[in-house]
């Protein structure tokens, strides 16, 4: 039997309760205004600098994932290195940071979902305050209790991530640069040299992203064989 283990530093425990307690409540408000972190005239700044740092962490920590560990890194870079690390455990308390973008996401998504159910009633935005409200909350319980099953009975979504990682290169690069390109020639005026670079970007953005897209999912095939290989060894496993 495993001993030093306690219920409160259970997976499942801790996870419900930081979802029940701090993602829930975030999730629940009509707006996410109270979420922003930046002026609207400063949110270029403040995208790009995010892309800066996010490419310079995820980068760091890949390759020093790859250097400590060769190719047996785990998936969970983190849970590869000694838990009574201090450098380790600062990192994964600023991992729970990132807990406030589940409600922004959710956000973005129920207003997809709104959307679409008004256009396909053909009614205008909701007024009734008490009904929008009952929606909403059930909306978000909705998907918030979904979530919460998959997070739950779902440990390793590496496999999963593994599958459908090619279209986070779509949101990241392909559509992304195809809007920049798309706002730079439909402007009226005279066609500088920045304006230029700016197209230059957008085209390098959709190639790049059309790259990842096209190496991640050609070894679709190649991850489903081996989830089914590994499937039917389990099976043969347990008839014996």
């Amino acid at each position: 039997m495993v001993t030093g283990l306690h219920w409160y530093t259970d997976r499942n425990f801790t996870i419900t309760l930081t979802s029940v307690l701090i993602i829930l409540p975030l999730s629940i408000p009509k707006v996410i205004g109270f979420q922003k972190y930046a002026r609207n005239s400063a949110w270029w700044a403040v995208v790009t600098a995010s892309m800066i740092i996010c490419l310079f962490v995820y980068t760091g920590t890949g390759v020093c994932g790859f250097l400590s560990f060769g190719s047996n890194v785990s998936q969970d870079v983190l849970m590869a290195y000694p838990s009574n690390d201090i450098a380790v455990a600062i990192a994964r308390a600023f991992i729970i940071i990132c807990v406030t973008s589940y409600p922004i996401l959710h956000f973005c998504g129920r207003a997809v979902l709104e959307g679409l159910w008004l256009r396909f009633k053909g009614e205008e935005v909701e007024t009734d305050v008490a009904k929008e409200r009952r929606w909403r909350i059930l909306q978000t319980l909705v998907w918030f209790c979904l979530t919460l099953i998959l997070a739950l009975f779902i440990p390793d979504i590496g496999r999963v991530i593994s599958l459908i990682g090619g279209l986070a290169a779509c949101f990241i690069f392909v559509f992304p640069g195809l809007c920049l390109i798309q706002a730079k020639l439909s402007e009226q005026y005279v066609r500088s040299a920045s304006w230029n670079g700016m197209v230059v970007c957008g085209v390098i953005m959709v190639t790049t992203g059309t790259f990842i897209f096209t190496k991640t999912s050609s070894v679709i095939p190649c991850d489903l064989m081996h989830i089914g290989l590994l499937t039917n060894r389990d099976k043969v496993r347990t008839w014996q």
